[in-house]
């Protein structure tokens, strides 16, 4: 597994990674992951059921994506991959430098490579054109390609020109038993409306800053708790104190995910403003720990949770005032009863489920393209367009004639072959054990 996001930085595909990686270990397969260092914490950690992360050192340009170098983490990413004797590269997250450059390399060394897509991008700016045409050469030689939603799936195959036979929809999944319900932890004087995001444009914070003067001003016993951090976060600041609304809206900042849970059952609604979501894996745990949702319809958001659990509303301000106060009279009035939805998501989700989904991409992967000619590989990149093309296969040229040039100066020979850990799934009550509780990983690291 490559990506730059992975802990200790939460987040959805820092989630996914971990564990699919976890599932995939307990199905009898060694997996490690790698990404780059988070500060102190580099070279290599091992984490809970022997999972090995290689954090390699690496410069970080923006948002924890590394600097696009194209050629210079191939080294390492070799020793590696031949040390951990590796069959199959799978990248994730398409602003992930890492992934892109660990598929490419993986290909030039023949082995078996997977992209999973976890957000969606537009067609118009600039940065979504460079973005989508750097997608587009690591897409042009891949085994398979992996997306969260239906709606991922329309537009990776649309940003990459892809055949849609060659990608596949397998959801993200919760662990059911961190998100239980406790009804007794949120107030019986007023309603508590509950926001856990990071605090960006492209998660809705505008929005959330329009309308929460709005519905405290409408609706008197409705109080705020935002979590997360963010270039944001000063907005909602300014609009707590511009409004004097100190005691109804709570900023908490960051969180760790282990503490989500804890937030959440305190409230009642759970509010998610997002202008562009691919799936959505908080409006899962949210519904998990008894919450009723309002959000936006955008992106693959519709497909997460059945249409009982959610209040929808359009990505602007009239409407999601109008759906949050839906939301509150439904409280109000008991038309709906959260506390019964854990027990639905926890038979709709299931990381196993992932895990078994995703091990048969692995093995539906066509191995006679692990032997094809150069000139077909070289074929495919020539056709990602009438400049770019011939960009993308100098590129494949330089990076077979880096290979061999490795391969003199440091033949796999002379590479030590990591000890391969014991394969016997672990009793039930430890599994169970570890999926409660992720501040494991911080034990095992010390």
């Amino acid at each position: 597994m490559v990506s730059d996001f992975f802990y200790p930085q939460p987040g959805g595909i820092e989630l996914h990674v971990y564990h699919l990686s976890q599932r995939l270990i307990d199905r009898g397969h060694s997996v490690v992951i790698i990404t780059h260092a988070y500060g102190s914490r580099t070279g290599v950690r091992v984490l809970t059921n022997g999972l090995k992360v290689y954090y390699v050192p690496f410069f970080v340009l923006y948002r924890e994506s590394t600097f696009p170098s194209v050629f210079s983490f191939f080294p390492i990413l070799r020793q590696i991959l031949i040390r951990e004797q590796i069959d199959i590269v799978h990248g994730h997250g398409s602003l992930s430098s890492f992934c892109h450059e660990a598929i490419l390399h993986g290909r030039t060394m023949g082995l078996r490579t997977v992209f999973t897509d976890h957000s969606l991008f537009g067609f118009a700016d600039a940065g979504s054109i460079l973005g989508n045409k750097l997608l587009k050469f690591t897409l042009s030689d891949v085994g398979h390609v992996i997306c969260v939603s239906h709606t991922c799936k329309e537009n990776t195959v649309l940003r990459a020109s892809l055949d849609p036979l060659n990608v596949s929809v397998i959801p993200n999944a919760v662990v059911a038993s961190n998100f239980r319900p406790d009804s007794s932890q949120a107030s019986k004087d007023h309603i508590t409306i509950v926001v856990i995001s990071r605090l960006y444009p492209n998660k809705g914070t505008d929005l959330l800053t329009a309308v929460i003067p709005r519905i405290c001003a409408l609706h008197p016993t409705v109080t705020f708790t935002i979590a997360g951090s963010g270039p944001k976060a000063i907005d909602l600041e300014q609009m707590r104190e511009k409004y004097r609304l100190q005691e109804r809206v709570e900023l908490i900042g960051s969180i760790k995910h282990e503490e989500v849970r804890d937030v959440m059952i305190k409230g009642h609604i759970y509010l998610h403003p997002s202008l562009t979501e691919a799936f959505g894996t908080v409006l899962v745990e949210a519904a998990s720990c008894g919450l009723l949702v309002v959000t936006t319809n955008v992106g693959g958001i519709p497909e997460v949770l059945p249409s009982h659990m959610t209040v929808f509303a359009s990505p602007s301000e009239n409407s999601l005032v109008e759906s949050t106060l839906s939301a509150i009279k439904l409280i109000e009035e008991k038309k709906v009863t959260p506390s019964e939805f854990h027990d639905e998501i926890k038979n709709m989700y299931c990381w196993e489920d992932v895990a078994r989904r995703t091990e048969e991409v692995y093995d539906k992967i066509d191995s006679n393209t692990l032997t094809e000619p150069l000139v077909d590989r070289l074929a495919r990149y020539y056709h990602g367009g009438p400049w770019a093309g011939k960009l993308f296969v100098i590129c494949v040229i330089v990076d077979v004639i880096l290979l061999h040039f490795l391969e003199y100066f440091w033949p796999v020979e002379s590479i030590d072959k990591a000890k391969k850990w014991p394969r016997k799934k672990p009793p039930q009550d430890t599994i169970n054990y570890f999926d409660e509780s992720y501040n494991l990983i911080s034990e095992m690291d010390r």
